[in-house]
């Protein structure tokens, strides 16, 4: 029998990130999935701003942006008629990242692979597990390899990163609870003449809509589109590109032509969630945890935020000197998260296909009319936009958000999303300061507010401290972290503290120079 500390299931780009960010920690993990090849076909297609912040911490971030197409704006297709909206062109202050990046997930999956490699972690592939029993304070795993011989793991933590059918969910006896949408949709990847690059179009119809996103590689246009609801053909038939031609003349007007597909699939929908996110020392992520319609992008991405959430939790678990409740704090913090998702995703989804009257009346003669109109103002885009770009979850509610003495009455709090902001004119910002794995504790204000005779017990824990002060003496009196400390909440001349989690999440703020509940919060949740 092997032994290893983290065996994840399933090498989707969720068990890729858990796997890279456990690499991070020094945790030893194995990936293994049963699939001999990763997936070559396109199934989700963007990343949101938040988990391109997430990754940016594993050194992925990058080259993902040089690899995807930032969204610009969306063409509204009605009746014969087409309205313009720009979408992303919003002066986010608080993120690097203020656009939704379209890449094919075969193209994520295969940059998250290199960079766990370059970590030396080696993903098996053709590694089926088909056991999963407890022992003591772990697991033993049976895996069936593709030459049929079985293998017995021990290890401490086994984490299901393995979809919707996941077989770790199964075996660990956690119910799956939802149900199957009644439509069948067609998906494919292919070229489009008749409509303009560098644009989202979308053609509105009073029996559905077809979507063609911007994708680049495989092919330069991704095709979602509803089949009609008397449409005899079986969602498992084989799709040809006469079929979905048809389909996208009877939403465009016949005025967009398709060719030289990549690959075409029909697919119905679910909308289901687990009943529970752990089992003992068995936890779920992505979609073996929840799924849903693909309605703004979310799936993937939440997916991937649940492997950033569980890894460093793990590894803090591991060290074996943190309080048990930190892993319950995972299905305290990403559950809700999870409902809001499928919430969002669902009426999204109604209001996409619904063929009640009232409805297709919106669809095509209310919303043409009105998005344009509500989309214009930058803020109230932007408002919309934090939403489905996630950069708005947080984890107040959590154990291990706490509020300190005198917190900062602005600024984000405890359990929120640390917000970017500049700290230099060089182009340092408070993202790029607190970008190697682990905590990062934020000393804000004045230099005397701090001095380095009540920080050194800070030395005794895995933290990195960084000072911010509204001027910068290195730099000739040179303006430094005046607007992050804006950001912050933290008034002129005032003292605070900021404790960033791995994930980039506040865990503890206060007020003033007293260090005695930030000690108290580490010594619970990090031990030395």
């Amino acid at each position: 029998m092997t032994s290893v500390e983290v065996l994840v299931v399933g090498a989707g780009p969720t068990g890729l990130a858990l796997a890279r960010q456990l690499a991070a920690f020094d945790v030893r993990v194995r990936l293994v999935d049963r699939a001999r090849d990763r997936v070559h076909e396109s199934r989700a297609l963007a990343i949101q701003p938040r988990t391109l912040e997430v990754l940016k911490v594993l050194g992925v971030t990058d080259d993902l942006v040089a690899a995807g197409n930032p969204a610009v704006r969306m063409c509204l297709h009605v009746r014969g008629r087409q309205r313009s909206v720009p979408l992303f062109d919003l002066g986010l202050a608080d993120t690097a990242y203020p656009y939704l990046l379209l890449l094919s997930q075969s193209e994520t999956e295969r940059l998250l692979s290199e960079h766990l490699a370059a970590a030396g972690v080696e993903m098996e592939r053709g590694v089926e597990l088909v056991g999963l029993d407890r022992t003591g304070d772990g697991v033993v795993a049976t895996l069936r390899h593709v030459d049929h011989r079985e293998e017995r793991v021990a290890a401490r933590f086994v984490v299901g990163c393995d979809g919707a059918h996941s077989t770790v969910r199964h075996l660990a006896g956690i119910r799956f609870e939802g149900s199957s949408y009644p439509q069948t949709f067609v998906l494919a990847d292919l070229e489009a003449d008749g409509i303009s690059g560098g644009a989202a179009h979308v053609f509105l119809s009073e029996h559905g809509m077809l979507f063609l996103f911007p994708l680049g590689r495989p092919a330069s246009w991704r095709l979602i589109a509803m089949r009609p609801p008397a449409d005899p053909a079986p969602p498992d038939n084989p799709v040809t590109l006469a079929e979905v031609q048809r389909l996208a003349d009877s939403y465009s007007g016949a005025s967009v032509r398709l060719r030289d597909p990549v690959w075409m699939t029909n697919f119905r929908l679910h909308h289901r969630a687990a009943a529970s996110y752990r089992a003992g020392p068995v936890f779920l992520a992505g979609d073996a945890a929840h799924i849903h319609s693909p309605a703004g992008a979310q799936g993937m991405n939440t997916g991937i935020q649940d492997a950033i959430n569980l890894g460093w939790k793990l590894a803090h678990a591991l060290r074996g000197n943190s309080d048990p409740a930190l892993l319950d704090s995972y299905e305290v913090e990403r559950a809700p998260v999870g409902r809001t998702v499928l919430r969002f995703t669902d009426r999204a989804f109604t209001v996409a296909t619904s063929t009640h009257p009232f409805v297709r009346f919106a669809r095509t003669r209310i919303a043409p009319a009105l998005i344009p109109l509500v989309m214009a103002p930058r803020l109230m885009r932007a408002t919309a936009f934090r939403t489905v770009a996630e950069l708005n979850i947080g984890y107040r509610h959590s154990p291990l958000s706490v509020q300190g003495h005198d917190a900062p009455r602005g600024g984000p709090r405890a359990g929120d999303r640390l917000p970017d902001a500049r700290l230099a004119a060089d182009g340092l910002t408070l993202h790029k300061l607190t970008a190697e794995p682990g905590w990062h504790l934020l000393l804000c204000g004045p230099a005397d507010a701090w001095p380095s005779t009540s920080t050194t017990v800070l030395d005794r824990y895995p933290i990195t401290v960084h000072r911010l002060t509204a001027i910068d003496a290195a730099a000739a009196g040179r303006p430094s972290a005046a607007p992050a400390l804006r950001r912050l909440g933290v008034a002129s001349g005032a003292a605070a503290l900021y404790l960033a989690r791995p994930d980039g999440h506040i865990g503890y703020r206060s007020g003033g120079g007293d260090l005695s509940g930030l000690l108290s919060y580490l010594d619970r949740w990090l031990g030395t």
